[in-house]
Parts: C-alpha cells; structure tokens; sequence
C-alpha cells in the first residue's frame, strides 16, 4: 500500500504530505479573503458569552454589572422559570441524561410520546412529531410530503428553515410578494395543474415582527383546494388570546412548527415518522428537554395571564419609541425592529447599547436584505415597564449619539 503511494507521488511529482499542504493554505487563503470581505461590510457577528441563566437580567463575559437582555426569543418568559426547571430535572433524573439512539431504533420513551400528545391537543390537531429543532421540522417536511407533481408556495420573507426545506424537495417552487394576498392568488391560479397545493408561511415574521393575515391565506387556500403551513416559532403561546392563533379558520389545516415539532393530520405526521430523514437520523430529544417543554405548556394552558401581559408591554415600547423618532417595523408583536438602515451603524450602536447595560444585537446582510439593517428588540413577559423605559432610554442616548435621531 505504502509503495503504491509513493509511486502514485513520484509520478505527479510532489509528495503526497506537500499538496495536502498545499491545498489547505489554497484554502485557508480563500478563508481568510472570505472572512475579510464580511468584515469590512460591516457584517461580522460576535457571540457574547452569557455567564447566567436566561432572562430579562443576565451577566455577560467581560461586562461588570447585571445586563438587561431584549434579544431574546423568550417571549413567554419561562425559560428559568423554577417549574420549568423543576420538570426538567425531574425527567432527566427519572429518564437518564439521553436516549443515545433514534426515535424509531430504541429512542422513544414514554415522555416522548405524552409531549407529542400534548402539543396535538394545545393546537387542537390530530397528532404531532418532535424535532431537535424547528430547522429539523421545516427541513424534514417538505421533501417528505411533495413530489414532482406537487406544488408550494412561499412567502418571500420566510425563514432560511422553510426556504431550505422547500429546497430539499421536488415539487414545483412558486414565491409570492411578502404578505400580498393579489400575488399569493394569481400565483394558486398558475398553480392548479399540479396535483397538491401547499402555502407556506411564517406566522410571525422573526425579523420584521409583522403578522401573516392567517384568515386571508386560509379562505384563499379553500377556495383553490391547497393546504397551509404555518411556522409558529414566534408566535405559539403568546398571539390570540389564548396564544393558539385563534382567530385562524378551525376547518383549515395549518401544519405548525415550533422549536422542534410538527402538528397536523394524523396521516401526515404518520409519513413524517417514515420519511422525514432529520427525524429518522437524529437522536432523540434529551429527556430534561422533554419534560421542560411539557411543563411548558402545561404552564401555558392553565392561565392566559402571560398572553394579556405581552400586548401591554408590547405597545408600551412600541409608542415610546416611535415618540422618541425611531422607526419600528411591524405592528403589536413583541419583536420590535429598529429600522437603521447602515449595518455599521447598526453594529456599533448595539455595541453602545451594551455599555449601558441593554444586550441588544445588530443585523445586517445576510440575515436581512441588504439596506435593510436593524437591532432587533424583542419583549418577554418577564420584562417590567421599568426595564422597557430603561430600554428606550438608551436607545435615545445612543441613537443621538451616532445621529440616527436628532
């Protein structure tokens, strides 16, 4: 083997260690180019190290003080609440640390299941199927329920989970304007000579805080006979009044995806088990993670005080800062974008934010279009109206600052 080797060297003329070499610093060299060009767009992102637990008051590495966070996606505020926690340690003490296996091989355990059940019957659905993740659930959807012969729609501002997952699949590719009913019409019509229809749509739009009108999709998707995906991710538990999209058509389907499942039909869920290859070669979700989620929602059905709280809170924000000049995208969610338009003035006055205590974050291409740079702000029911006028405080300061208000 090893005269082989060295003669397949001998014959190209450089040894075999030399273009190994070689071929890392090419590498290496297009890396760094690469790596180069996003730092003088002005779109390079840094990982702050958070060293406590997650929540409206945290302390990050390398900052002195307690921080007040509004860039987190815990808008129902639960991710260290003490019940929460408790489930959790109670589950990995009952059901071990990990179930090291698929779901289908030795990786289901009866916590699985009852969180499955749950989430079925919190969106009053058939069934549900679990996910390490909700970019998992959209890249595991699509591939598995369309073919060639079928047809999906997407919103063009849907997130990189959907728009890979519609990637993976076979079916014929339609892209309608953001929240345009005209487009998504025009674009069912071209659509009816496949054999199924599918919208896919954000709920709520992670980087605009705008809201799908559900209604209209649903009444366009009956009338020309196609079904309707909504990813829930930042919406489930906190809009409607019940945080269940209730104002959404019982009738209609609205296969749901939420960090980390899938709820629909019966029929379809049971092909995803079988099919959906994120599922089928993925560990399954580690028992502590199981039993916080169930807690969860257990939390979320007894009592809809968390969703009355958002709204209030929400627009407490939302006033106050457009009062103060600032332009918010979106409307009534607890995501907040303000509009800044440059990605280095949105990077640099997140850095200032930071200073005075508000861990906020800038973003830029390739995350949103280009032109289009924000610091998202986003509310969670654990934030008290004194930390939001802190919030808008600052923000003040820093946008004077900088010359984004005058």
């Amino acid at each position: 083997m090893w005269a082989g080797n060295a003669w397949r060297a001998a014959l190209f003329g450089v040894p075999r260690g030399r273009r190994a070499q070689s071929a890392l610093a090419q590498l290496r060299g297009i890396l760094e180019g690469e790596l180069e060009g996003i730092r003088g767009a002005g779109t390079w992102k840094s990982e702050r190290v958070i060293t406590s637990r997650q929540g409206p008051h945290i302390r990050v590495d390398g900052v002195s003080g307690g921080i007040l966070n509004f860039c987190a996606n815990n808008y129902l505020g639960l991710s260290s609440h003490p019940k929460v926690i408790q489930a959790g340690l109670q589950a990995l003490e009952e059901f071990g640390a990990g179930l090291s296996s698929v779901r289908f091989i030795c990786g289901t355990q009866s916590i699985h299941k009852n969180l499955e059940a749950k989430i079925a019957h919190f969106h009053q659905r058939e069934d549900a199927i679990l996910y390490p993740s909700c970019f998992d659930a959209n890249a595991g959807l699509f591939e598995a329920l369309l073919t060639p012969e079928d047809a999906v729609l997407s919103d063009e501002l849907n997130h990189a989970s959907i728009i890979d997952g519609i990637r993976l699949c076979k079916a014929h590719k339609y892209r309608y304007r953001h929240l345009d009913m005209a487009d998504l019409e025009a674009k069912l019509q071209e659509a009816q000579k496949h054999r199924l229809r599918l919208v896919a749509t954000d709920g709520a739009f992670s980087m605009d805080g705008d809201i799908a009108p559900l209604q209209e999709i649903c009444h366009l998707a009956s009338r020309y006979g196609a079904l309707v995906f909504v990813d829930e991710c930042h919406a489930t538990g906190f809009l409607g009044p019940t945080g269940r999209w209730d104002h959404v058509a019982p009738e209609a389907w609205g296969g749901a995806s939420e960090g980390g499942y899938t709820t629909g039909p019966g029929p379809l869920v049971s092909l995803l088990r079988q099919r959906a290859r994120p599922y089928l070669f993925s560990n399954s979700l580690p028992p502590a993670v199981v039993g916080c989620a169930s807690k969860a929602l257990d939390l979320l059905m007894e009592s809809n005080t968390i969703v009355q709280s958002m709204a209030a809170k929400t627009q407490r924000f939302r006033s106050k800062m457009e009062a103060a000049g600032f332009t918010i995208s979106g409307a009534s969610h607890p995501i907040c974008p303000v509009m800044l338009g440059d990605a280095r003035l949105a990077s640099r006055m997140a850095d200032d934010m930071l200073k005075r205590g508000i861990f906020v974050i800038g973003f830029s291409y390739p995350v949103v279009p280009k032109g289009k740079a924000r610091i998202r702000v986003q509310i969670s029911a654990v934030h008290s109206e004194e930390d939001i006028d802190r919030c808008v405080e600052a923000f003040v300061e820093v946008g004077q600052l900088h010359g984004a208000l005058p």
